[in-house]
């Protein structure tokens, strides 16, 4: 009887990506749209609207690029700062590092013996690694990357952002308002169910969560436009 590969599907390796994709799109939906419904509210020209929406799209980009590269630098400040104290550390106390690794294998299940053989083994193959992964929680695959992390989320912001700004640039003077809010509510809702398949989660919750605080966002920035109604 042929015997079959067991295969696991795991959802935790897409976090990194998906958060700053997803986030940066669902903010240039949003943000945008939200921006074009409050001139859009206020003025009927559509000249208006696009200079609004573009300035915001570029603002909005830079903003997130800028905003994501901040962090994960000071992240990556951080995890640098740790590994060259682990380095010192086990170039100057081996033996006591050596044992702090076996008492954390001996945290997570393995026997004293087996805990310090295997201890044992990752020190003697990469001790650096070895402690930077169990100890510190540092892996490859998810050690800081600021600048990929900066031009993900301005891409994904700026793809957002370009859907609301289309979608009033298409529809007529009288109805640009609705078709901006129908389509951008239409879009936040497939970023809600797309961050969530890809995530392993519920599709319905996180659906429904991105949908509501978007018609709450874009009805207040349109209820500001109406209140300081103008003709430009």
């Amino acid at each position: 009887m042929a015997r079959r590969l067991h295969r696991e599907h795991h959802h935790i390796g897409n976090t990194g990506w998906l958060r700053a994709a997803v986030l940066g799109a669902n903010d240039g939906v949003l943000s945008t749209a939200s921006l074009v419904l409050g001139v859009a509210t206020a003025t009927h020209s559509h000249s208006s609207i696009l200079i609004a929406g573009v300035s915001g799209l570029v603002a909005g980009a830079l903003s997130m690029a800028a905003g994501e590269y901040v962090s994960v630098s000071s992240q990556a400040d951080v995890e640098k700062a740790d590994l060259a104290a682990e380095k010192r550390e086990l170039a100057s106390h081996k033996d006591i590092e050596l044992k702090e690794l076996a008492g954390i294998y001996v945290q997570r299940g393995l026997t004293r013996e087996l805990a310090a053989e295997v201890a044992r083994q990752l020190t003697a193959k990469d001790a650096l690694a070895a402690h930077a992964r169990d100890e510190l929680g540092i892996t490859e695959e998810s050690i800081a990357r600021p600048l990929q992390a900066a031009m993900a989320s301005a891409a994904s912001f700026s793809i957002g952002a370009v859907i609301p700004i289309v979608a009033a640039m298409l529809s007529p003077t009288g109805i640009v308002v609705a078709t901006v809010y129908i389509t951008s509510l239409i879009v936040l809702a497939g970023l809600g169910a797309l961050g969530a398949r890809a995530g392993g989660a519920p599709l319905l919750p996180a659906t429904l969560r991105v949908t509501f605080w978007g018609i709450v966002a874009m009805a207040v920035s349109a209820g500001i436009g109406m209140l300081f109604h103008v003709q430009v």
